[in-house]
């Protein structure tokens, strides 16, 4: 680890299992990575080395125990990451887009398992920090490692993939995410098309057929380029989609390795879009198609993203508190839109945050809603035309049996906290 470092070992040699830059979480013979960011990590490390950390990577040495001492822990990571990278002999499947791509790691990730050792990022470990914690934490044996990328600016994909490498690229969308710090749709383009350009010639870059700012990147692509979605002209494509009460999507399948039948767990027309990726990811490694397609009738996903659930009045709560962008916002609105409920539907919304146009962006939502018969309740923000509500757990409360509720907000609204009380009420 030093050498791969350029650090300085401090201590007697250790055996790791394992790395977390966290230190409520540590396991027994991990690694524990005191980072700075918005707190000093070197704080933690007396707390790490009482969970059982067997080593600790820091820019001071703690003074007990092993540690490898380098003047910057968030690089040396990367560096880690890297060398990590080198000794799995695994698929690694990059996925990045300004909407699902959490969602699609997951489906991808149960879908490879279907026939192939798989290993994927937790939850949105998306950045700097959490992908190359997810290599290292990969089992040695891992056959698949499936690797969520992250963006806010420029050059952040490209250096994922210098420590991911990549051999299969996705790119499931691109709209108005984090629009503020790459200057509009065209700047989204160019960040998510990083990922494509770092696959090597033999690779695969799997592309969204729907979406025409993704297409523009496959004249790009070092390789071979295979598409997914509803179109016509998609290479995996969707077909005979219906929704169940649940807006549970059920739909075929035709790829170039024969059809499929596919039946979701979780609700929202657009996740048959992500299946369809998940699928064209699991093909292009050799996993055979019905049983790829079979493994995705009970694939959970992160949590706070399109989860379902009824409260004990009967009223339809779908919580997608996670984040939120205009695309994502729709999306969910059309799936509160498409509930067989016969009373009210009401949204409650937070704002989306990192948008080069707020004022228009919020405007589009508050319209949207309005089409579609929908009440809106506005937490933290008067962006969307309407006073915030002081408390929105009330406001809904009378919410009953064929009602239908959505919450839903970038991640600074926090509104997982309401959706959890409001479903165990």
């Amino acid at each position: 680890m030093a050498d791969a470092t350029g650090g300085i070992l401090v201590g007697p040699d250790v055996e790791l299992d394992g790395v977390s830059f966290d230190s409520r979480s540590i396991e027994p013979g991990q690694l524990f990575v005191a980072l700075r960011a918005e707190r000093d990590g070197n704080e933690f490390v007396p707390a790490a080395l009482a969970g059982g950390a067997a080593a600790v990577l820091a820019d001071t040495a703690p003074g007990a125990g092993t540690s490898v001492v380098v003047a910057d822990t968030a690089e040396a990571l990367m560096r880690l990451g890297q060398w990590g990278r080198s000794q799995l002999a695994a698929d690694v499947i990059g996925v990045t887009g300004s909407v699902g791509k959490t969602s699609t790691k997951d489906l991808a990730k149960a879908a490879l398992s279907a026939g192939l050792r798989t290993a994927a990022n937790e939850r949105s470990f998306n950045n700097e920090q959490g992908l190359p914690v997810t290599i290292l934490n990969a089992p040695d044996d891992t056959e698949a490692l499936v690797l969520e990328m992250g963006m806010r600016g420029f050059g952040e994909i490209a250096r994922l993939c210098e420590v991911g490498r990549p051999t299969i690229g996705v790119v499931t969308r691109v709209a108005a995410a984090h629009t503020e710090r790459v200057g509009g749709i065209e700047g989204v383009v160019r960040a998510k098309s990083e990922l494509i350009l770092a696959l090597p010639p033999t690779g695969t870059a799997i592309l969204n057929a729907d979406d025409p700012n993704v297409m523009s990147i496959g004249g790009r692509s070092p390789c071979a380029v295979v598409t997914f979605g509803l179109s016509g002209a998609a290479d995996v494509r969707i077909v005979d989609l219906v929704l169940d009460n649940l807006a549970r999507p059920r739909f075929a399948l035709h790829t170039p390795w024969g059809s499929a039948r596919v039946e979701l767990a979780v609700s929202g027309a657009h996740m048959a879009v992500n299946a369809a990726a998940a699928i064209a990811v699991a093909a292009a490694c050799g996993v055979d198609l019905e049983a790829a397609a079979s493994a995705l009738s009970g694939a959970p996903l992160s949590p706070w993203r399109m989860e379902m659930a009824i409260t004990s009045r009967g009223t339809v709560v779908i919580n997608d508190a996670y984040n939120a962008n205009p695309a994502s916002m729709r999306a969910a609105i059309e799936t509160l839109a498409a509930l067989p409920v016969r009373g009210r539907r009401v949204a409650v919304l937070g704002v989306m945050a990192e948008l080069a146009d707020p004022v228009t962006d919020h405007a589009s939502i508050t319209r949207l809603l309005h089409e579609h018969g929908i009440e809106l309740i506005a937490v933290g923000t008067d962006l969307y035309g309407v006073p915030p509500s002081d408390d929105p757990l009330h406001a809904v409360a009378s919410l009953a049996g064929d009602d239908a509720l959505l919450i839903k907000g970038s991640r600074v609204a926090g509104l997982e906290r309401l959706a959890a009380l409001v479903v165990g009420q």
